[in-house]
Formats: C-alpha cells, structure tokens, sequence
C-alpha cells in the first residue's frame, strides 16, 4: 500500500519559514514525479511546485524565488522549503506522487495518482 506523509507544517508570523516533508513509503519513488499542491479555504486545489527524477523542477508563479522543492531519493522523500512566508500563503499543503514519467499535465493535479493527507501551515500578519 502506498502512502505520503507530510510534516512541518505550523503557525508562523510573516516572512518567516517552514520547510514541509513528505515521506512515501509502499513503493520505491525513486523514478517518480513528485510535486506539492494547497488549498486555502474556500479555494480550489491549485500547484505549487514539482520535481521530476531528472531533478527538473517547476514552481507556480506566486512562490518563485520563495520555495524551493528537492528530493532524497535515498529517504524516498521530498522537500519544500518555504521562505518569506505571506499570509497568503496560509493553505493546507499537499504532497503528490506519480510513478508514471508523464510530461505534460505537471501543473494540474489529475495527474497524480497518490496524494498525502495534507499538512496545515499558517502565517499570520
């Protein structure tokens, strides 16, 4: 069975930082896509940033030069270090998986076939 579990989320005041983990275990994630996504309330699920095995990354536009996404292939996990932090930041953070090297759809979340049960961060103002 394979499961993602995020950590390291909190409360944090404004252009402070957090980095989130997401631990996969079930299977080797070696070769996979790996990506983050959040929601904040009353929004829709929307991308913040992916890594491929090829260490190809991309970032949504509101967190460039902010976050930065990495992996360990060695713990089969992935980072997202968050810095500078805004209030509208605030979301619940999601980890996702896909095992399969597709290369388009990185940005939209139909793509993943695993998905974490979400860690909270918050910044307040």
């Amino acid at each position: 069975q394979v499961q993602l579990v995020e950590s390291g989320g909190g409360l944090v005041q404004a252009g402070g930082s957090l980095r989130l983990s997401c631990v996969a275990s079930g299977r080797t994630f070696s070769n996979a896509i790996m990506g983050w996504f959040r929601q904040a309330p009353g929004k829709e699920r929307e991308f913040v940033a992916v890594i491929r095995a090829s260490r190809v990354i991309l970032y949504a536009d509101s967190v460039k030069g902010r976050f930065s996404i990495s992996r360990d292939n060695a713990k089969n996990t992935v980072y997202l270090q968050m810095n500078s932090l805004k209030p509208e930041d605030t979301a619940v953070y999601y980890c996702a998986a896909e095992p399969r090297q597709y290369s388009s759809g990185l940005y939209d979340e139909r793509t993943y076939d695993y998905w974490g049960q979400g860690t909270q961060v918050t910044v307040s103002s």
